[in-house]
């Protein structure tokens, strides 16, 4: 139930899954993730940092939707990578973080190009939905950072580009945590 202070988790989950079929365009899951807000208590469950990385905490799964919240220890980065064909959303609930996007040019040999320049965004800033980026909590930022992700057709693997090898290498997703009440649903 929505509070004065913003949605519980319970509600987002419930929005994110209406918005999530088939029929309604990313453009509606993108602009009621620009316009929602968390009451800041929704997001305490998940806020659970690991040392020198990120950690990807599952909030709900099933066939159509994912929600993670991640936690972005000062320093910390996702490399860049695909997103496989699913839409992704990241927006930074708190903290700052830098997202640059990237267009494949050729896979042999590997080419990618960026897409505009890098955006630094506060809380409140919403990203996507993305197809192949980055995403870095620079030290220069000062700490930690918090941000909420929601994937349409969630993925299990994705590509993780090295533009300085030239290899894009396939990586199993996992989870630093699952809430104990759900056991999510394989895709």
């Amino acid at each position: 139930m929505p509070t004065r202070d913003g949605l519980s988790m319970e509600d987002l989950i419930t929005q994110v899954t209406r918005l999530s079929d088939p029929g309604i365009s990313p453009w509606e899951m993108h602009r009621f993730l620009s316009g929602a807000r968390l009451a800041p208590a929704a997001l305490d469950p998940f806020i659970r940092f690991a040392d020198g990385r990120y950690a990807r905490h599952l909030v709900h799964k099933s066939p159509e939707v994912e929600l993670l919240v991640l936690c972005w220890s000062r320093g910390s980065r996702a490399p860049i990578h695909g997103h496989e064909g699913e839409l992704c959303w990241a927006r930074v609930e708190r903290g700052r973080l830098r997202f640059a996007s990237y267009r494949e040019v050729s896979r042999d040999p590997l080419r990618l190009t960026r897409v505009g320049e890098p955006v630094d965004g506060g809380p409140g800033y919403l990203d996507g939905p993305a197809d192949i980026h980055a995403v870095d909590n620079l030290e220069a930022f000062g700490g930690d950072a918090v941000s909420l992700h929601v994937y349409s057709r969630p993925y299990d693997e994705c590509d993780i580009y090295d533009l300085e090898r030239g290899l894009i290498t396939r990586v199993r997703l996992q989870y630093d945590s699952i809430p104990s009440h759900r056991a999510p649903v394989q895709s």
